[in-house]
């Protein structure tokens, strides 16, 4: 693919990438328990260790780096490179951490709602007044599977509210741009649910027998499996996608826009950048890459 450019390998199944204000991208290394600086010119270097599994990554407007921990995975290394298998035999606990940038301090702020430990955070974005949401993607053992759950929370470590419940396997979490719908991608089932949002950590719901309280916005044929996504400036929803290798792009009616292929099956995550916010910043994940590619319409500034 002549149009990508490769910005930094030899990472341990990346994901999360959030693009910083000195252009540089910060990403999680989900097998290696770190987050990674990546600096323009692709020079690499280590910012943090959690621990556990680093997954979704989001930079708050407080400055500081907020990180969904799944606790830790098993790995299989195959022809097609690293991939996750299941809850690791050292499973930490899942829970969402906030990181200073500056130093690389590690904050646990939430292990928990109520009486419900959380199990394996996922992804995670902030709204416009400074609360944010993420997804618990719940882990599989054996022949066992916890059902997944969306989380609303504050950055102080004050509120935690559980808005929808039960997902099977919720993964990719963002807002549309004018800030009235949550969507949140399912992997297992490769469907896109979204959810009318009220007031700041609050959803309508409907009526039984929806499963999850929210409405099907994508549910598109083949078997494909959604993993995060990152919505363009319109109001598109960009959705990377196992398997398939790519990018998926749905309309806000579920319509498909386009498909992008990547040369990875496990293409995990992107954010936007670049001049007038069309550059692409994509994680190949089993191989280990961070890539740029341009984009065709703008995409929406975090």
């Amino acid at each position: 693919m002549t149009d990508l450019t490769l910005l930094t390998d030899g990472l341990a199944f990346p994901e999360g990438p959030v693009l910083m204000p000195d252009g540089a991208i910060v990403l999680t290394e989900i097998a290696s328990g770190r987050l990674t600086h990546v600096a323009a010119n692709g020079d690499k270097s280590t910012l943090a260790e959690t621990g556990g599994g680093p997954n979704g990554l989001a930079l708050g407007p407080d400055g500081f780096l907020y990180v969904c921990n799944n606790g830790g995975f098993e790995w299989s290394r195959g022809p097609d490179g690293l991939r996750p298998v299941g809850k690791a035999a050292d499973y930490s606990g899942g829970r969402i951490e906030r990181v200073d940038p500056s130093t690389g301090r590690v904050e646990r702020l939430y292990d928990r709602c109520g009486d419900v430990a959380l199990s394996a955070p996922n992804d995670i974005v902030f709204d416009r007044h400074g609360g944010f949401y993420f997804t618990d993607h719940g882990h599989r053992k054996g022949r066992s599977l916890e059902f997944g759950a969306v989380y609303y929370a504050k950055t102080d470590g004050s509120f935690i509210r559980e808005i929808a419940f039960p997902l099977v396997g919720p993964n990719g979490v963002g807002l549309s741009p004018d800030g009235e719908r949550l969507y949140v991608a399912e992997t297992s089932s490769g469907r896109l649910w979204s959810w009318r949002i009220t007031a700041p950590g609050e959803v309508a719901k409907p009526e039984w027998p929806s499963p999850t309280g929210g409405d099907l916005t994508a549910g598109l044929p083949g078997f494909q499996r959604y993993d995060s996504l990152a919505v363009e400036a319109n109001g598109n929803i960009a959705i990377a996608t196992l398997r398939l290798g790519g990018v998926v792009v749905v309309s806000p009616e579920g319509a498909e826009v386009e498909r992008v292929s990547m040369p990875d099956p496990y293409t995990t995550n992107l954010c936007f950048g670049g001049p007038d916010m069309l550059t692409a910043f994509i994680t190949l994940s089993s191989s280990g890459r961070l890539v740029a590619k341009p984009w065709a319409r703008p995409g929406l500034a975090l």
